[in-house]
This record gives C-alpha cells, structure tokens and sequence, in this order.
C-alpha cells in the first residue's frame, strides 16, 4: 500500500533507501537510481529530491514535484507508471520499470503496443488528469510490448468535464497519434487520422506565435529536429570523427546526441582506444564536442555492431533504463566501465 509520509519522513527515507547511481542533477531535482526496503522487500526504485536545488528555482522545482507526486499516486495505482513507493515534502521513491523509452524500442509495426499506449492514456484522463508532455517519446516506455507513461511533473489536475480538460485530453491523444503514425502508421484508423489533422486553437496559436519564436531561437543553437540531434549531428559529428580516427591510438569512434541546455544539442564523444583525452582536443582544435571519453572498449552486438542506443543513455544520463538492454555479463562490464568514468555528472556512484 502507498504510503505518503509528511512526518520524520527524512529519517525514513534513510533507513529504507540505499542509492547506487546519481542519474541526473539539475536545477529542480537530484535523481538518484537505487533499492528500497519496499513492505515486501527490496525492490529497484528511482528516487527524486529537491535537497540541492538553488533558492531561485525552488518555487518551480517545488510545483513540478508537486504535480509529480500526485499524478503518480494514482496514474502508479492504475499500473500505467511507476508506482508511488514513499513520498515526502521534499523526495518521493516510485518503482520501477523494466522497459525502454519509445525512441530507444522503436517499435516498427507493432500495433498492439499503440493500443495498449491508447488504453493507457484513456485510464489516465479518467481519472482527471491530464499529462501535457507526450511529444516526447522518452516519456513513453516501452515494456514487454506494454506502454507506460513516465515524467509526471508538467501534469494538469481537471474537473472532468471543464472545456480545458477536454482541450488537454485531446493534445494527449494528438500526440501519442503522431507516435503511431511514426511506427506503425498502417494501423491508423480514419477517426485517428482526423484527429491528426485537427489542432485545437490554443495549438494553432502556438504554432503561428510561440513555435516561430522557438524555431528562430533553436535554429541559432543548431537544435533543429525532434530528437535533438539537428545540424550538429549530421555535419559537424561524422567530421570529429573523422579525425579523431587519425590518432595512431584511436580504434573506433561513436558520437551520439544529447539535450544541452547551452547549446541546444550536445555532442558526446566515446573513443576506444588507449589515447590520452587531451591530445585528442589539441587534434580537434575550435570543433570539440561538450564530452570527450577515451573506454577501453565500446559496447557492440552480435554483429560487431556499436550499440548506440546504449551510449545514448549514458550521454543523456537516463542510466536507469540501460538494464533492460544489457545483454551479456561481458556487455555489462563494458558499460559498466562507461557508466562509471563519465563525464556528463560529477557526482558518481557505483553502477
């Protein structure tokens, strides 16, 4: 049973919660993966806190986590997310999920994940909420060919009958619609393909005032496609790389995109070799990418293949989704190997 503890909360926390990786540090949380004395054990769980968040962020960091604690208790209680193990004034610990997000699965053709994605989002707006950030396909999981909705904290609260309801339940669906169409658009119906077509008003006026002002901004920090990779990925990466494999001490290169809030999109760099890091920047010169990591070796598949989706993760810093693709003792060494000597996050744990 969920319990939401306001009280001596902390001391609890402390002798139920053992952290094994920080997974993401910012200015509205510090997410840590970890395992929790749960009421039938230790489970896996992810726990979010507000411990370090700056005095200026805090009143948004506080609403947004606000908002995440009460969508969980319920949408967690639906098994549609993650459930809601404890939560207090200033953490909470949902479970977890073994699955992957949307544009790691890709799932090409899979209908039955969609409908099992649509029946998810209809329990959710039942219950009166709305989730308000499913363009992105990280917020959609991807699990034993189930959906689960991940990341709660722009998550509306609504009378269920409000016109601002039905506008937000409706941007839910238009959303996770354009999904489909990206995966398995043959099974769109007819009903499903006038939805696409039809924005609501508050849509349109964002795409004819607001979404112009973003595209004017993005466009100047080379942030140009849903993904986050744009210019900066398909120009200058393969041109890094090219070098980079001019070193005598440098076997393969994988350059993956990430999210950067300075540039727009990031560029993390994985070399495998045995060449030290700052003769690989001298080579570079002005053209760096925001991380460069030397590994001893790069994670591969069967077919000799860098698994990309992989180092994805660890650029991103979404560790706790990495398990699920992990497919030998000798792979999760390697990345374990990765994990650990990062450098998107100072702060580090055993993984």
């Amino acid at each position: 049973m969920l319990k939401i503890a306001m009280n001596n909360s902390s001391e609890e926390l402390g002798t139920r919660w053992r952290s094994t990786t920080v997974l993401k540090r910012d200015v509205f949380s510090t997410i840590e993966r970890g395992r929790f004395c749960a009421e039938r054990g230790e489970v896996d769980a992810v726990l979010r806190h507000l411990d370090a968040v700056p005095w200026w962020s805090r009143p948004v960091a506080r609403e947004l986590f606000r908002r995440e604690r009460r969508a969980l208790a319920i949408a967690g209680a639906l098994e549609i997310a993650p459930p809601l193990l404890l939560a207090g004034r200033q953490f909470l610990v949902r479970g977890w999920i073994d699955g992957v997000p949307l544009h790691i699965a890709k799932p090409h053709g899979d209908a039955g994940y969609f409908r099992s994605a649509k029946s998810a989002l209809r329990r959710l707006h039942r219950a009166g909420i709305a989730h308000n950030d499913l363009a992105k396909e990280q917020n959609w999981l991807y699990a034993h060919g189930r959906a689960y909705l991940t990341d709660f904290q722009l998550a509306a609260f609504f009378r269920r009958g409000s016109r601002l309801f039905r506008l937000a339940r409706y941007e839910d669906l238009r959303h996770l619609l354009k999904h489909k169409r990206r995966y398995a658009p043959h099974a769109l119906t007819a009903a499903e393909r006038r939805v696409l077509g039809r924005k609501t008003l508050i849509t349109r006026a964002w795409m004819a005032t607001g979404k112009k002002l973003y595209y004017a901004i993005t466009r100047g920090l080379n942030f140009t496609d849903r993904e986050g990779r744009g210019v900066r990925f398909t120009q200058q990466a393969p041109a890094i790389a090219a070098r980079l494999r001019t070193h005598p001490q440098v076997g393969d290169v994988a350059i993956v995109a990430f999210p950067d809030r300075r540039t727009g999109t990031g560029l993390y760099a994985f070399v495998e070799g045995s060449a030290k890091e700052h003769e690989l920047l001298e080579l570079l010169g002005a053209e760096k990418p925001e991380h460069l990591q030397v590994v001893e070796t790069l994670p591969r598949n069967k077919q000799g293949e860098i698994r990309s989706e992989i180092l994805e993760l660890v650029a991103m810093n979404q560790l706790d989704l990495i398990d699920n693709l992990i497919q030998t003792d000798t792979e999760r060494v390697i990345v374990s190997r990765i994990v650990s000597d990062r450098r998107n996050l100072r702060d580090r744990f055993a993984f």
